[in-house]
């Protein structure tokens, strides 16, 4: 019989919920032997919307791109640090565009059949669930989509790894 889990992604964004979504998704891949990826989204497509609104000047959205480029650096390296720590090893990925859309192509391309992500921000109005990225995702992922909840469960699953 194969492993049903061959090959996690974990989305990361910056959030605490994204990391406690690292640090399971490091268990996951401790406990089945599987591939893990953590990938980072620099979302082009929000910065796009502020030029447009014009809350963004020109060179302000090459600072703000900048930025966010340190950011998955920054956050990516964490996720690394995090799983280096447990013995595990994870490829990081950055990609840019619409996170749906650039999560959705990577599955696909690398084949993965687990999504892990960080528990969905409350939704204030059928707008904001319109329009939120990492639930689209979730919903137009080829592969199942686990979501990941109770930080201090997770916590204390992560810190019992050997």
């Amino acid at each position: 019989m194969s492993k049903p889990v061959k090959k996690i992604m974990v989305y990361i964004d910056g959030t605490e919920q994204s990391i406690t979504a690292a640090q399971y998704a490091i268990c996951m891949a401790s406990f089945s032997d599987a591939e893990l990826i953590a990938h980072y989204v620099i979302n082009i497509k929000a910065m796009d919307d502020l030029l447009k609104a014009r809350i963004f000047l020109q060179d302000e959205e090459l600072e703000y791109e900048h930025d966010m480029e340190a950011d998955a650096e920054r956050y990516l390296n964490y996720a690394n640090e995090l799983a280096i720590a447990k013995g595990v090893t994870i490829t990081k990925k950055t990609s840019r565009g619409s996170v749906s859309k650039e999560l959705v192509d990577s599955i696909k391309e690398e084949n993965v059949d687990m999504l892990v992500i960080g528990e969905l921000s409350h939704i204030r109005s059928r707008m904001d669930e319109f329009y939120d990225e990492t639930e689209r995702a979730m919903r137009s992922a080829p592969c199942s989509v686990l979501i990941v909840k109770d930080p201090m469960k997770v916590w204390e699953l992560y810190e019992s790894l050997v």
